[in-house]
């Protein structure tokens, strides 16, 4: 008896790039003391993290991209690639998982290790074909001061969903292959990357194990390498993609917009977070291959479908790239990478010790922002308390609906900035935020651009680190306000 293979691929994407972005010619002027020549590099700008930004943060706001409003109680498995995981021993995927507010049966799992952990990652997610998944790749490569990393390098993270219905690009064929050739490598308990010489990278790397690889994929999927509409290569090498697409055959169209010049290398994600925005201009029918390179090598190869045309994201990277702030104090940049340790006065010695007892009971909550809504007379309320609190009514909380905050429009009802407390980047603002469905809540406003706040000012929620506990080194996440216009 034949068995009838169900359909699975790719049925929607997203992407998140970090709203911060540093000008190159600020870095490179920083270090022209002792390095003039990483001034031939310094054009464009590179995404960088805020202090309450990292590989969860970014995780979870590619995933409400390529989500948005659609159901996710169906969910069964989700998986999260990244090289800089927010912890060594605590699942990045499960607090993903949390913030998402996907169901409490899910299957999470974090990948990572190497450079082609996403592509690799999304692979594997593909070849399970398992019910509904979401994969999550998110990085943030850190280079090290005045090396040609450092202006390179950038940050961010992409989305994809994956089933079986309104599949708009599905997997026609692939290759792996795991070689132990050493571009670079960074140490258990480094904080930056160890390069080896670019030439020997460039020819015997990306020249010899890619081409090969893209070869038997191609082969796969019986296809030629004339039928490419776009060949995707992620790579920190200025010129890597253009070369091994010349190898293996693709026209110089195909090769894929790089976002280096306003985005920067985002590391394992860099490869991902391409797919998505090329997914965005995708026509029906279109090949896409998709190689990933890092002690070896890995390649999809993706047919769109005609589904593609009916699917947007929330965003999607186009806009995420667009909407930057563009900033010229590189000594921000290395404050908020831990890359130097500056004077905060004694404000700043305030402890903060999680009660992981206290967070754990209080997660249905806040974790994924779950405000209550009275089903007796329509109240809105943000913590839950044991009775709605209007007056006069008093409805038992076992009565409330549950209502999601971070998808409802809001708005700056008052607002203050705080010189005096401390904050990792001041002003703190903090002030009421309104929501449309006439909830109230006092937050943080964060990403705060030249233009500063005004009643009224449009703000939309982001998952963020709320703080840090030093002494244990543990960030705890919760949601902020920032406003939706750059």
């Amino acid at each position: 008896m034949t068995k009838t293979m169900t359909p699975y691929g790719i049925t929607g994407y997203g992407g998140y790039v970090p709203r911060l972005r540093m000008q190159r010619a600020a870095i490179a002027a920083a270090h022209r003391w002792m390095a003039p020549a990483n001034m031939a590099m310094a054009k464009g700008h590179r995404a960088f993290c805020s202090w309450d930004e990292d590989s969860v943060t970014m995780a979870v706001e590619a995933a409400r991209d390529a989500l948005d409003i659609r159901p996710r109680q169906d969910i069964t498995a989700l998986a999260m690639a990244t090289t800089r995981p927010a912890f060594s021993d605590l699942q990045s995927a499960s607090v993903v998982a949390g913030a998402l507010d996907l169901p409490a049966n899910v299957r999470t799992l974090d990948v990572g290790q190497s450079q082609r952990a996403g592509v690799a990652g999304l692979l594997a997610q593909l070849r399970a074909a398992d019910g509904k998944a979401l994969f999550i790749a998110s990085d943030h490569p850190a280079g090290k001061p005045a090396s040609t990393q450092e202006l390179s390098y950038g940050a961010g993270a992409a989305a994809f969903t994956l089933g079986s219905e309104d599949i708009v690009a599905s997997l026609v064929g692939s290759a792996s292959c795991a070689n132990l050739f050493v571009d670079h490598f960074r140490a258990a308990d480094g904080k930056y990357d160890y390069f080896w010489e670019e030439r020997w990278i460039r020819d015997e790397g990306y020249g010899k194990i890619v081409p090969e690889t893209v070869r038997q994929a191609l082969a796969q999927a019986n296809v030629e390498p004339s039928d490419v509409s776009h060949f995707i290569l992620a790579s920190p090498l200025k010129g890597a993609a253009a070369m091994v697409a010349r190898g293996c055959g693709f026209s110089p169209e195909a090769v894929a917009a790089h976002l280096d010049e306003r985005c920067g290398y985002a590391g394992t994600a860099h490869a991902c977070l391409m797919l998505a925005d090329v997914l965005e201009r995708a026509q029906p029918g279109q090949l896409i291959v998709v190689a990933g390179f890092g002690q070896g090598c890995d390649v999809l190869v993706l047919r769109t479908t005609e589904a593609i045309t009916g699917f947007r994201p929330r965003r999607g990277v186009a806009r995420a790239i667009g909407e930057g702030q563009v900033h010229d104090a590189y000594l921000r940049m290395l404050s908020y990478g831990n890359a130097i340790e500056l004077e905060w006065g004694m404000r700043a010695e305030k402890p903060l010790k999680t009660a992981f007892t206290d967070q754990y009971r209080s997660s249905h909550q806040l974790a994924s922002f779950v405000a209550g809504t009275c089903c007796q007379c329509g109240t809105v309320q943000f913590p839950q308390l044991s009775y709605c609190v209007k007056a006069g009514c008093n409805a038992p909380a076992s009565g409330f609906q549950r209502t999601h905050l971070y998808d409802v429009p809001a708005r700056v009802l008052t607002s203050t900035a705080d010189w005096l407390s401390y904050h990792p980047s001041p002003p703190l603002y903090v002030g009421f935020v309104q929501f449309d469905n006439d909830a109230r809540v006092l937050m943080e406003i964060v990403d705060v651009g030249q233009q500063g706040l005004e009643v009224g000012t449009p703000l939309q929620m982001v998952f963020r680190i709320k703080d840090v506990d030093r002494a244990r080194n543990y960030p705890r996440y919760f949601w902020k306000a920032t406003p939706v216009a750059a």
